[in-house]
């Protein structure tokens, strides 16, 4: 199995491959409104969008924005169906933490729905505040501060 992960910021290749995947898993797979899947233009135009290549087919994605000159709100992680269970969000959100520093980015917080709790609890970042519900489905913010560099 041969892994790649490729990111670029704005509009470009490798966001319309992040499309292809987060159309797959949200709108498809859980029914998310693709209003509200696809509701700011300006996030889709400025984030760094992280996608992974498994034989060269897409794989997983995640969007990050700058929160503020030290923190990034990782969103839209998902990964397709077939693939799942094979690692490939944790080297996602490791790719994003060694990615991170060279913006001078320290900190990193996410939304992130309810039933990934383990997984994110599994990579350090803790739980905040109470649970809220975004396009339908349940999510809890995370954080994790001071990352290191890999």
């Amino acid at each position: 199995m041969k892994i790649q992960i490729k990111h670029e910021q704005g509009l470009g290749p490798i966001h319309e491959d992040a499309l292809a995947i987060r159309k797959a898993v949200f709108i498809v797979e859980q029914g998310v409104d693709i209003k509200d899947e696809l509701n700011d233009q300006a996030a889709e135009e400025n984030a760094i969008h992280i996608v992974i290549y498994v034989d060269n087919k897409l794989a997983a994605t995640a969007r990050v924005l700058a929160e503020s000159d030290d923190t990034w709100h990782i969103q839209r992680v998902a990964t397709l169906f077939p693939l799942r269970g094979q690692g490939l969000g944790r080297k996602l959100m490791e790719y994003i933490e060694t990615l991170a520093p060279s913006y001078g980015i320290q900190n990193l917080v996410l939304g992130a729905q309810v039933q990934a709790r383990g997984f994110y609890e599994s990579l350090g970042f803790a739980a905040i505040g109470a649970t809220f519900f975004e396009a339908g489905i349940q999510h809890i913010q995370y954080e994790k501060r001071a990352i290191i560099n890999y």
